[in-house]
């Protein structure tokens, strides 16, 4: 069975592939089928091969140990992976649209029928794509694998505007040539939005944002159920990768010795981590209940 660090880098060379296909028919088509909309489609998968490059060598670094210069390991790395997706995204986005611009205004000739079949096969492959990198993306608790799945449906939606635009410029004939670049144009705005969806998450995460209620009440729970604690006072959790830290201040008898107190302390930790395995470390300070 794969561990988790290489089930997400299994994950993301799938990616990579998949950009990387996705590339070479989008460009050989939109360029044959006369397509800006295909052509920038295929723009942006070329970014989305970029960034998914940097996210697999990203989430290599990220799986290593914690070391003396990095005693709370290397996950922190995921997030800054994610803003670089979010840079390529909104390049690509400032490209498509003023290109789409200068297209609207220069007549050119309707793109050619085949490449409603290519977009088709595109949309299907590119939505099966999201389900699946986001399921794995929420089963590894990795913010990065789920800004790489929304790149997939960010492609699919852009892909679906381009069949709409090419649609109209066929059918409708003469004088809607230019559908195809308004379609163009309405793929760049979508892909601003969704780059947004991908940042909002990751910045929390690199702010050490209150993102973990859930969590919270469930390490309030466990801890009530260990032997001898009283209570829980402050507790906080901060998102390190695939992974949480914890600093809970948990309430004892104030007349335990210290060597007692202590190893009530390493019991709620272990019941913590047995209890929630994405806990990758547990501080536990102890306060007296007099």
């Amino acid at each position: 069975m794969l561990s988790k660090e290489e089930t997400v880098r299994e994950t993301a060379l799938l990616s990579v592939f998949s950009h990387s296909i996705m590339v070479v028919i989008k460009l050989v088509a939109g360029i044959v089928g006369l397509s800006f909309a295909l052509v920038a489609d295929a723009l942006e998968s070329f970014a989305d091969l970029i960034a998914s490059i940097f996210m697999f060598f990203g989430l290599k670094y990220s799986s290593k140990p914690p070391d003396e210069d990095h005693p709370y390991g290397h996950g922190r790395i995921e997030p800054l992976i994610t803003f670089l997706i979010v840079i390529m995204m909104n390049l690509s986005a400032g490209f498509i649209f003023f290109q789409s611009i200068k297209n609207i205004r220069t007549p050119h000739e309707s793109p050619l029928p085949f490449t409603l079949l290519v977009l088709a096969a595109i949309i299907i492959w590119k939505e099966i794509s999201f389900r699946y990198v986001d399921r794995k993306g929420k089963e590894m608790n990795s913010t990065t694998l789920r800004a790489e799945a929304w790149h997939h449906r960010s492609d699919a939606l852009t892909s679906v505007a381009a069949f709409i635009g090419i649609s109209i410029a066929i059918w409708q004939g003469p004088g809607y040539e230019s559908s195809d670049d308004w379609a163009a144009l309405i793929a760049a705005v979508i892909m601003v939005y969704n780059s947004y969806k991908i940042f909002r998450p990751a910045w929390g995460e690199i702010m050490d944002e209150h993102l973990h209620d859930d969590l919270i009440f469930g390490i309030r729970s466990i801890a009530a159920e260990v032997t001898d604690i009283r209570g829980t006072e402050k507790c906080y959790v901060r998102k390190i990768g695939m992974y949480y830290g914890v600093e809970l201040h948990a309430m004892v008898d104030a007349t335990l010795s210290v060597k007692e107190g202590h190893d009530i302390g390493h019991r709620l930790q272990d019941r913590l981590k047995e209890a929630f395995p994405d806990i990758s470390y547990v501080l536990v300070h102890i306060e007296p209940d007099e």
